[in-house]
């Protein structure tokens, strides 16, 4: 399951990540309403197929042991032991995962990141998550948070971020960075964006050739090869897998991305380089991998760091 600030979705998975159904329906505003709403989903779903667990893909923080939503800011938990919860509803095991980490299993086991040994995952979409698989095992750091990837802070004194700080990697290079480039530059030369666009519009218009939005997408495209160049020197990862709502549009940005990353490394032209590639699972990748995870817990038992 994928449990979002708009919709709750469900999916039932096989062994090899394929996915055989899927129900939606919205996310309810108090944590009782959304437990419930999620254990009715689950119910619609084991009334079809022989489920033998449950993973939860939440944008939040998770307790070290994945049994406790601490903090998720478009959801009611806080500090809520959701998973002996709904396990106790459906008499299922149930896991939590935080979502950049579960898309990251779902890739590393079955999509672009197959056979890597370390992987990093980058999703770009209104803000930049972080996730990182070593060894076929998730690091989550000592409390479970790890990598906040996109609050590490490449601008000092740069624009003010939500999280508090300025100059955050996900303010220069996410759907929010991309229209907030794009409204700065429309006064610079000759545009068919609107004088707010959105992400999504920057990104269509670049793609038909708009000037502002093009040199906004090649804004971006410098600052995510900034931000790969301090997640390879910290992480030295074999492959970096690019997902989320801006991915979309990579072959806009991924290449010039690919040659900052290059030029701005540790080590420039004398070491290998992380392959850099585009999520083959997208927008379900956080369903497959909390069912992969939920199915590990199943076999061989939860695995706490």
């Amino acid at each position: 399951m994928d449990v979002g600030g708009t919709s709750v979705r469900a999916a039932v998975a096989d062994e090899h990540g394929q996915i055989l159904r899927m129900h939606r329906v919205p996310t309810p505003k108090t944590g009782p309403e959304l437990n419930t709403a999620i254990a009715d989903t689950v119910r619609v779903l084991t009334d079809q197929y022989p489920i033998d667990g449950v993973g939860l893909a939440v944008a939040g923080f998770v307790s070290e042991d994945r049994r406790v939503v601490r903090f998720a800011p478009h959801l009611p938990w806080r500090h809520v032991a959701v998973a002996d919860e709904l396990s106790h509803r459906l008499g299922l095991p149930v896991v939590l995962e935080h979502d950049a980490n579960a898309a990251a299993v779902a890739e590393q086991r079955f999509g672009a990141a197959v056979g890597a040994r370390v992987a990093a995952l980058v999703a770009i979409g209104t803000g930049i998550g972080g996730a990182l698989v070593i060894d076929g095992e998730v690091f989550r750091g000592a409390f479970g948070v790890a990598p906040e990837l996109g609050h590490l802070r490449l601008v000092p004194g740069g624009r003010e971020c939500p999280c508090g700080k300025s100059g955050c990697w996900e303010r220069y290079c996410s759907g929010t960075a991309l229209a907030a480039t794009a409204a700065e530059l429309i006064r610079t030369g000759s545009t068919s964006l609107p004088a707010e666009p959105s992400g999504l519009d920057v990104a269509r218009a670049a793609d038909a050739g708009d000037e502002v939005a093009v040199r906004a997408m090649d804004d971006l495209a410098r600052w995510l090869g900034e931000g790969l160049a301090l997640v390879a020197d910290v992480y030295d990862p074999e492959v970096v897998v690019i997902s989320g709502g801006v991915s979309d549009s990579a072959h806009l940005f991924l290449d010039k991305a690919r040659d900052h990353y290059a030029a701005a490394v540790t080590g420039s032209g004398h070491r290998p380089l992380a392959r850099v590639r585009v999520a083959h699972h997208g927008d379900p990748a956080a369903m497959i991998g909390a069912a992969a995870m939920a199915r590990q817990h199943v076999l061989t038992g939860p695995k706490v760091p």
